[in-house]
């Protein structure tokens, strides 16, 4: 079975930093491109960040400079460290593992910055 779990949302001021954790169990993680995408209510899930099986990383826009998107394959991880967060940064964060046509989603984590 396939999981993917989220952890480390909550709430922060503007400015500070969070660091969202993706556990991965049920998949050959190596061989997976790995994701953080995140969702307001009203609005499609976005793309923040991508890291391919090779530690190849692609970043939207509004995450350049600010995220950094990291794997490590020993511990079937993938991260996603945010600084200098905003207000428009308040979202549920999902982690997305995909192999070809095989697509898989976390059940999300709520960041929410706010002073």
């Amino acid at each position: 079975q396939v999981q993917l779990v989220e952890s480390g949302g909550g709430l922060v001021q503007p400015g500070g930093s969070l660091t969202l954790s993706c556990a991965v169990s049920g998949i050959i993680f190596r061989l997976y491109t790995m994701a953080w995408y995140r969702q307001v209510p009203g609005k499609q899930r976005e793309l923040v960040a991508i890291i391919d099986s090779a530690g190849t990383t692609t970043y939207a826009d509004s995450a350049k400079g600010r995220s950094t998107i990291s794997r490590d394959n020993a511990k079937n991880t993938v991260s996603l460290q945010m600084n200098n967060l905003k207000p428009e940064d308040t979202a549920v964060y999902y982690c997305k593992a995909t192999y070809r046509f095989l697509v898989n989603w976390g059940q999300g984590t709520q960041v929410t910055v706010s002073s």
